[in-house]
């Protein structure tokens, strides 16, 4: 009997437990990372978990990215390269992931090891970014579909990725907020680029016009709703 439900695994990563999410539709078995931001063995781990769940390998046909902050980037080289590797071995069976980023957040990106080495990391020259987001734009991976929200304010191009709601393989509608909106708090406007004002602006018309059910998983700690952070966030 094939499984129908949606599988998400949430995987905490770093010093700083960036959320790293891995999303796999359950029909087709292709997936998509979002953030992959430190400790790529972590995260492989899970996938070969999965795997060994699904008694199937998955396909990661994307890393989509929220922003260019070095602890939500930090780990995208060694995952593409090790599922480059793996296509290598496997062919058409196995495609490489394309790098998703909105290019406002580029320029940073690109300054991933200085990013690191101000505040006390490592870090490596990242591989070129293959696909740039666009505000509204719509993606799909297996049955999973995705809106790109742009939300400025943490960074010059950070995104919001919503995930719409699919009662087939039980999906529930989601929103991924990167450090745009957190449980009872909202994300720094003091780092490269930042605008507090921008960024109250965005969540308050782009984030809090969502459905109140919306499910809002944040870069960083627990998920929430969108209807809680309407009622309940001091910054909103």
């Amino acid at each position: 009997m094939v499984n129908s439900s949606f599988i998400q695994r949430t995987v905490p990563v770093g010093r700083l437990q960036c959320n790293c999410q891995i999303l796999v539709c359950p029909l087709t078995h292709e997936a998509v990372l979002v953030d992959p931001g430190d400790e790529p063995k972590k995260i492989l781990h899970e996938i070969e978990a999965i795997e060994s769940q699904l008694s199937t390998h998955i396909k990661v046909k994307a890393l989509f990215h929220t922003h260019a902050h070095f602890d939500h980037i930090g780990g995208t080289k060694a995952v593409k390269e090790f599922f480059k590797t793996r296509a290598s071995q496997m062919g058409a069976d196995s495609p490489i992931p394309q790098i998703f980023l909105h290019k406002a957040d580029e320029p940073m990106y690109l300054k991933l090891k200085d990013q690191a080495s101000m505040f006390g990391f490592e870090g490596t020259d990242p591989l070129p970014v293959d696909q740039y987001f666009e505000h509204e734009q719509k993606l799909k991976v297996g049955t999973m579909k995705f809106t790109i929200i742009h939300t400025p304010g943490h960074s010059p191009g950070g995104v919001c990725m919503r995930m719409h709601q699919d009662s087939k393989i039980a999906l529930p509608e989601t929103v991924f907020t990167g450090d745009t909106l957190f449980k009872g708090d909202i994300g720094r406007a003091d780092l490269w680029g930042g605008d507090e004002p921008t960024l109250i602006r965005m969540i308050q018309t782009r984030l809090m016009v969502l459905d109140p059910d919306t499910i809002a998983w944040p870069g960083h700690g627990l998920p929430t709703t969108i209807g809680i952070e309407a009622k309940t966030n001091p910054y909103i």
